[in-house]
């Protein structure tokens, strides 16, 4: 086959240069993050990233946004709801926009449009403090006879490893 002189090969990309150092993740991220968001109509991702202190723990439970659209009337945000929760999100799409034109300090949305469909599902935050269990009678750390300082650590880690629960 003859090849086009016009067409060049496409050259690869070089990696970028080492500093001999690590960064954080955070840094790398930020990029990408922002050029996903771009793409979807947000500039300012805390729309997204902070729904439910907007729109109320409630409501965010029965939708997310998905897309912003700027136009010559104004923006179009659009929702991904439950299809049973649209019709109610409907009827509540007036303060809706308040809260959220509020949040963002402008009129920036001056419609909602829903979409529905199966919302992705958020992990719940983890619990920073386990609930203490009952300690065996027979647990090393009631026998330990030190400082009163090391013991009560001691039973304060026998009571969270008998709150785990104990894989099958």
């Amino acid at each position: 086959m003859a090849q086009d002189t016009k067409t060049k090969p496409r050259e690869p990309e070089a990696p970028p240069p080492r500093r001999n150092r690590s960064e954080p993740v955070a840094r790398g991220a930020a990029g990408l993050s922002t050029n996903i968001f771009a793409r979807a109509g947000f500039r300012d991702p805390t729309l997204v990233l902070r729904w439910p202190e907007i729109v109320s723990p409630e409501v965010a439970r029965l939708c997310q946004p998905v897309k912003l659209s700027e136009g010559a009337a104004g923006g179009v945000l659009t929702l991904k709801t439950e299809p049973a929760a649209a019709v109610f999100l409907h009827h509540e799409s007036r303060a809706l926009l308040e809260r959220i034109n509020r949040w963002l300090g402008r009129e920036a949305v001056v419609r909602l449009r829903f979409v529905q469909g199966p919302l992705a599902v958020r992990p719940k935050p983890l619990s920073l403090q386990p609930s203490a269990g009952e300690i065996q009678p027979d647990d090393p750390a009631l026998a330990y006879e030190g400082p009163d300082g090391v013991r009560d650590a001691l039973i304060r880690l026998a009571r969270r490893r008998a709150a785990r629960p104990r894989p099958d």
